[in-house]
């Protein structure tokens, strides 16, 4: 938030910015109300609609995964959105309905993101996703920690502490059971969903602890779905994003829903930006390598 200085109106917007920045830091700090019986602290009426909505979702990926053609989804399906992306932007899309979206005590966002990784290949993809031991270093600085808990097949279960920075920093201790699958070489997903988000209090000290669900709570749901596609010389790479959070308590929505908005938006791109840039590099090594065997 830019303070502009001056004298009357400039410190006007500067008392107004910090004003947002006070309102935005207290609402999450509030705990959230939970209905009796709802896991993890959620409202138990907004986890039976979060399902739903991702039965949903999943039922239109499935269809989707299943033939070469519209395997993508979204703007990045057309040919202008192509070559934007081929060029190094990337494309996100605000899918969240206008309808439903505010549950009882509950938000539901889902949105979707797409980029390219030149000189890369769906081979390289999936295995830096398998890569659990390796999310430190791929989307640092906001994976502090991660490591796979078990495999069977294409069926991974692994866990995360993630650091989110805004205008406060939360630290997140989560575990998610995720499943591959491929159509062939060249086209391959993934769907990963929460099993447990616990917010970490006094992360890093000797004093830290996981808060009970009654004491605070952001983020309640996260589910992440990935396609992968080979070509033109890389991977488009597409993320859809579904999570379930605490709602913005009544009256405040135009000082708090911009910034919530903006959460989602912003982990996406950084999230594509750091898995492009990973798979790159694992394209970079495997040409190195693949050229010092042919000598």
């Amino acid at each position: 938030m830019h303070c502009f200085a001056g004298v009357g109106r400039g410190k006007v917007r500067c008392m107004k910015g910090r004003f947002l920045i006070g309102v935005v830091v207290l609402v999450l700090a509030l705990p959230g109300r939970s209905e009796a019986g709802a896991p993890g602290g959620a409202p138990a009426g907004a986890v039976s609609i979060f399902n739903s909505y991702i039965g949903a979702v999943e039922a239109r990926l499935g269809e989707q995964h299943r033939s070469r053609d519209g395997f993508l989804a979204g703007e990045a399906a057309d040919s202008q959105s192509e070559m934007r992306v081929r060029r190094g932007e990337v494309i996100v899309e605000m899918l969240t309905p206008p309808a439903g979206a505010e549950l009882t005590g509950a938000l539901l966002h889902h949105w979707r993101g797409t980029a390219f990784a030149a000189g890369a290949r769906a081979e390289d993809f999936e295995r830096m996703l398998r890569n659990f031991d390796g999310y430190p270093k791929y989307f640092s600085p906001q994976v502090l920690q991660a490591g796979l808990i078990a495999q069977n097949g294409d069926e991974v279960r692994g866990w995360m502490r993630v650091r989110e920075r805004h205008l406060m920093t939360v630290v997140m201790d989560s575990s998610y059971e995720v499943r591959f699958g491929r159509l062939d070489g060249q086209h391959g997903y993934s769907a990963s969903r929460s099993t447990r988000i616990a917010e970490v209090d006094q992360a890093g000290t000797s004093a830290e602890r996981a808060l009970g669900s009654g004491e605070h709570g952001f983020l309640w749901r996260m589910n992440t779905y990935w396609s992968w596609e080979e070509g033109d010389g890389g991977v488009y790479v597409q993320v859809e994003s579904v999570s379930l959070t605490r709602s913005i308590p009544r009256g405040l929505g135009w000082a708090v829903g911009p910034f919530v908005e903006s959460i989602p938006r912003e982990s996406l791109e950084f999230t594509l930006r750091a898995a492009c840039n990973a798979v790159r590099s694992a394209g970079v090594e495997r040409a190195v390598v693949a050229g010092e065997r042919r000598r």
